[in-house]
């Protein structure tokens, strides 16, 4: 359905994510993937979606001058926003263990902003979850950390690994945007294209 509306469009996702990557084919949707290499660095006065919202923003402004007349960029990024501190992708596997000990037996916000880029026109949208994670062992962590090696994922872990299965306990919102896009969202902006 979204492809017939897209048919005169070229989607491009800017994301070596293979879980964004796999979600726009679940869509339906052609797409080709070009990446550019970004420092991920932000203001220090942003909080929450104005960080993803930023990131997103800066990670289309690379291709500045890149996009043709037919093509629609799609960027994104996606923070684990836990007592005002963004939790992004874990340095090593002590600092993986120190992010999840402080996600357990708490509630925390994934947020993820997603940019549409045109030759003529930046928008940027949204989508904010709240997970909660039931008290987590010493034992379940080191367990998760070794067997499962989230190294890549903001907050390190994936919602849809065995930590999920195991130490999550509520979810109010989009169990894609935990994933890594909120993909309702991109449905309904694309289709209204």
């Amino acid at each position: 359905m979204v492809k017939d509306k897209l048919k005169n469009y070229k989607i491009v996702l800017a994301s070596g994510s293979p879980r964004r990557q796999q979600f726009l084919k679940d869509l339906d949707l052609d797409f080709e993937i070009r990446l550019k290499e970004i420092e991920e660095v932000y203001p220090d006065n942003l909080q929450g979606v104005e960080i993803t919202n930023y990131l997103a923003e800066l990670k289309a402004k690379a291709f500045d001058g890149e996009i043709s007349d037919n093509e629609i960029l799609i960027t994104s990024d996606t923070i684990v926003w836990l007592d005002n501190k963004a939790l992004g992708k874990p340095k090593d596997y002590t600092d993986a263990f120190f992010i999840l000990k402080s996600l357990s037996n708490a509630t925390h916000e994934v947020i993820t902003s997603v940019c549409f880029a045109t030759k003529w026109k930046k928008e940027t949208i949204f989508d904010v979850t709240k997970v909660t994670f039931n008290a987590l062992t010493d034992d379940e962590i080191h367990y998760y950390l070794e067997n499962y090696k989230p190294f890549d994922k903001a907050g390190a872990y994936g919602i849809q690994d065995w930590i999920g299965l195991i130490g999550i306990s509520k979810i109010e919102g989009s169990y894609t945007n935990v994933v890594g896009l909120p993909t309702t969202l991109v449905y309904n902006y694309l289709i209204s294209l």
